[in-house]
This record gives C-alpha cells, sequence and structure tokens, in this order.
C-alpha cells in the first residue's frame, strides 16, 4: 500500500489564493456586469522591460543556428548573469559574493519553498505573524510542525507577531530557534527592518548557531536609507543568512521566472555527529538534482536589466507601481481607513474599519466596491483585522478603485 504523507493533511483545505479565486468567480458567475478591479495577489501588470524583450529575440535567434544553441546550461547559472547580478546588487553595495554562491532560479518562491529540505526535520521554525504562506506551509509539509491549534497556529512553530502596536517589527524570539523566516521589505505588511534590528537578528543568530532565511525579493523598491538592500550589508551576516531574490516584481518576470539565491560558503551548520557542513555544498547538490537550470533565454532576458538602459526600466516600472501605493494610501487616508507600507514596497496593509473581520471586509470590498484585494488572516492569527491591497494595477484602475473607497457604507 502507498502510504501517503500526512503532513499535508495538517494544511488547511486550500491555499489562500486558490479561495480568494474561488469566491470572485462565484460572485462574477452571479454578477455578470460587475466591473471588478483586482488588487488582491500580487502580481504585475506593465510588460516585460524593451531591453528583456530585445534579449530574449536575440537568444532566439541563437537557438535557431547549429553554432550558437544552447542545450543543458550550468543548473547554477550561466556567467553571464551571475556576473551582472555580482557587480550590480552587491559589488556596489561593498558586498563581496562569490560567483559560486549564487544560484540562479526559476524564481524566489520555489527556492524559500524548497530551502527547507537541507535542514534537519528537528530544527524549530520562526515566523513572523502575518507570514508568506509558503515559508509555514512548506515545513508543515516536511513535517517541522505539529498540528494547527484552534488558535491558527501550528503547534511546533515559534511565531512573531508583528502588528501596528509593535511597528509591524517581530521581536527577538525568548526560546532557541534554528531557523528564521525575515521578509524586507515584507510582504504582505508592505513595512521594513531598520539596519539596527537587522543588526539585531544577525546578533542573534550567530550567539544561537541559528540560520536567517532572508527575502529580498521587494529590495528594489525601497526608497528609505536607513533599510538595508540585502542583509549581507550587515557584518557577519554571510555566517548566518541565506538571501533569496526575484525578478518578478523587480522586472515584470511573474509569468516568466527567475530568481535566485545567494548561499555563502562561511555559513554551516551541524551534523548529527557534531561535525560542521557548509550549506552552500548541501544547497548545490540538491540544486543539481532537482533542478536542470533556468531557460537560456530567459537568463538572458534577465541579465539585460543590468545595462544602464535596463536599470532606467525597471527604475521607471517600480516608479509606476509606487505611485499607484501612493495613491492608494491617500485614498484611505482620505475617508479614515488607517494604512501602512507602500513606501518601499508595493503592498498596502490597511486596518479594517470598525474592527471587522478581514474575510468580512473582503466581502464587503467585493460586493459593494467591486474590489478585490488580500484578507490579513490568510497570513496568520496576527493578519486578523487587516487586509493588504497591491499596487500591481494600472493608474487608471487603481484611480478608479481609490475613488470607490469613498462608496462604502
Amino acid at each position: 500500500m502507498a502510504n501517503i504523507n500526512e503532513n499535508y493533511l495538517k494544511l488547511p483545505g486550500s491555499y489562500l489564493f486558490a479561495e480568494i479565486a474561488h469566491r470572485v468567480a462565484a460572485y462574477k458567475e452571479a454578477h455578470a456586469d460587475a466591473d471588478i478591479i483586482r488588487l488582491g495577489i500580487g502580481d504585475v501588470t506593465l510588460p516585460l522591460p524593451r531591453v528583456s524583450i530585445d534579449a530574449m529575440h536575440r537568444a532566439v535567434d541563437e537557438m535557431a543556428e547549429p553554432a550558437t544553441f544552447r542545450g543543458y546550461g550550468p543548473e547554477q547559472g550561466y556567467d553571464f548573469l551571475i556576473e551582472a547580478i555580482r557587480e550590480t546588487n552587491y559589488r556596489r553595495r561593498g558586498i563581496s559574493i562569490d560567483a559560486d554562491e549564487i544560484f540562479v532560479s526559476d524564481g524566489s518562491k520555489s527556492d524559500c519553498g524548497n530551502i527547507q529540505e537541507i535542514f534537519g526535520t528537528d530544527c524549530r521554525v520562526a515566523v513572523t505573524d502575518p507570514v508568506y504562506p509558503v515559508y509555514l506551509d512548506t515545513n508543515v509539509m516536511a513535517g517541522r510542525t505539529g498540528a494547527l491549534g484552534a488558535d491558527g497556529r501550528f503547534a511546533g512553530v515559534t511565531y512573531l507577531p508583528c502588528t501596528a502596536e509593535n511597528n509591524f517589527t517581530p521581536t527577538l524570539p525568548t526560546e532557541r530557534v534554528d531557523m528564521i523566516y525575515l521578509c524586507c521589505p515584507n510582504n504582505p505588511t508592505g513595512t521594513t527592518l531598520s539596519r539596527a534590528a537587522l543588526t539585531d537578528w544577525v546578533a542573534y543568530a550567530r550567539k544561537n548557531d541559528a540560520v536567517i532565511l532572508f527575502d529580498a525579493a521587494y529590495a528594489a523598491y525601497i526608497t528609505e536609507e536607513d533599510v538595508p538592500r540585502s542583509i549581507y550589508e550587515i557584518d557577519g551576516a554571510k555566517e548566518v543568512a541565506i538571501e533569496f531574490r526575484s525578478f518578478s516584481k523587480t522586472a515584470g518576470f511573474t509569468g516568466t521566472r527567475c530568481g535566485y539565491t545567494v548561499v555563502p560558503k562561511a555559513l554551516t551548520g551541524r551534523a548529527a555527529d557534531g561535525t560542521r557542513h557548509p550549506f552552500n555544498a548541501l544547497w548545490n547538490r540538491r540544486h543539481t538534482t532537482k533542478f536542470n537550470g533556468t531557460a537560456y533565454i530567459i537568463q538572458r532576458a534577465a541579465a539585460a536589466i543590468y545595462t544602464e538602459e535596463g536599470q532606467r526600466e525597471i527604475r521607471d516600472m517600480i516608479a509606476y507601481y509606487m505611485e499607484n501605493a501612493r495613491m492608494i494610501r491617500g485614498g484611505l487616508s482620505a475617508v479614515g481607513i488607517e494604512a501602512y507600507g507602500g513606501i518601499n514596497a508595493p503592498y498596502i496593509w490597511l486596518r479594517t474599519p470598525d474592527g471587522m473581520r478581514s474575510w468580512d471586509f473582503f466581502d464587503k470590498l467585493l460586493h459593494e466596491a467591486h474590489i478585490v484585494g488580500t484578507p490579513g488572516t490568510g497570513f496568520g492569527p496576527c493578519g486578523e483585522g487587516y487586509f493588504r491591497l497591491t499596487a500591481f494595477n494600472s493608474h487608471e484602475n487603481t484611480a478608479r478603485a481609490v475613488a470607490r473607497f469613498a462608496q462604502l457604507k
């Protein structure tokens, strides 16, 4: 008999965004003429940068000729992309990252979910609450947690509450943990950790032999100087942190799929016999066993954003979305709704009015204003009473959505 992995049975019935899609589809079926504006899922709407399109066309032409055709490439990524990443995102910020510490992939969501495979199943996990679901769900699947309790929390997990009351800055755990997931700028709250706060986390990880899993997918959106663009700006972080980066929101690659993970060789973990082993070697083994590399055409498109023209184009793209964020924050403020984020990130995290529960506000917004957002409770118990809106739509649709805020009864 083939037994199942019963850890999957611990998970809630459906993934958050699948439930949102189900509710929206049901509403559309009953109200076919409804003009729905989607500010829920974090998917971009602007086309790819022109430089990336041109690079893909050239790469496609290469694939049509025997002399320039490419088959299997290096699983870790082509040198031309890795060197562009090293120069632009690290060397220019005074950070030294070796080429063999960068692993190109099909996106940071995959890497954030897969990274837990190189950690022992007895490791204790710490997550912020609210949290991007992939961090927690993949550890549940792997068996690092107990059952889901009535309070919405999994047994055996350390939750780090992030609310308006603590300025969405998680407090260091009182108990020892092994794996710490941090996302900065944060999804879903759109808030950030200061340099001082991140320095405290690195110090905690060094003292407790823990590893920080740092999701920097939205680093390109940072505008404030006190917010690090990379965790490796903090002294000692290369000994305790893995960093995830994405082209999805930076350059519109949500449908094109490309990202990368940095695993420093100085970062080690302990085996049962007490010996230390580099996580870099473990991740390389996992990566080369389970992944055949990101397509050459896509890597050429990704490398193009590091050209002078490419950097200009992605700055323009990010500015476009951040103008939407500004409009949303202003519109919410005008109707007396308290909002956070939207300054260093394309997400706006709002407190639901009159103490309304998150899913009730979802239904209210959908039914009365024909706007789709994301209930905060879908990101964890501390998300109850909050709601996420994204800036990934057109200026026109965002302005129309803002005008509808005033229509809420």
